[in-house]
């Protein structure tokens, strides 16, 4: 796995593959089941919690009235639905740690 970048989903995968001796194959439709399953979940609006690694919540918005900051026109902001991610208290102190 890389140290510098970006993790993917082969990334996982081959994480998987090396620790659980599952094919590779095998890892990688045990990531993408879990990441269908985190998906689904959030689409049907359950919020995700993975303990230790922190929650992906969702909220809804208002309609509201924002400005153009060029011109200062008012245009309507339509409301929707917006996903957050909270890390845990465990995650924050392993980044800080890192750092």
């Amino acid at each position: 796995m890389r140290s510098v970048g970006t993790l993917t989903r082969a990334d996982l995968a081959e994480t998987i593959n090396r620790k659980m001796g599952l094919s590779r194959a095998e890892s990688l439709e045990l990531v993408e089941a879990v990441l269908n399953k985190m998906a689904d979940a959030l689409e049907s609006g359950e919020n995700v919690k993975i303990s230790g690694f922190g929650s992906f919540i969702l909220r809804d918005k208002r309609e509201r009235v924002g400005r153009n900051p060029k011109t200062g026109v008012e245009v309507p902001i339509t409301p929707r639905r917006v996903m957050t991610f909270r890390a845990s208290q465990l995650l924050k102190d392993r980044i800080a740690k890192a750092g």
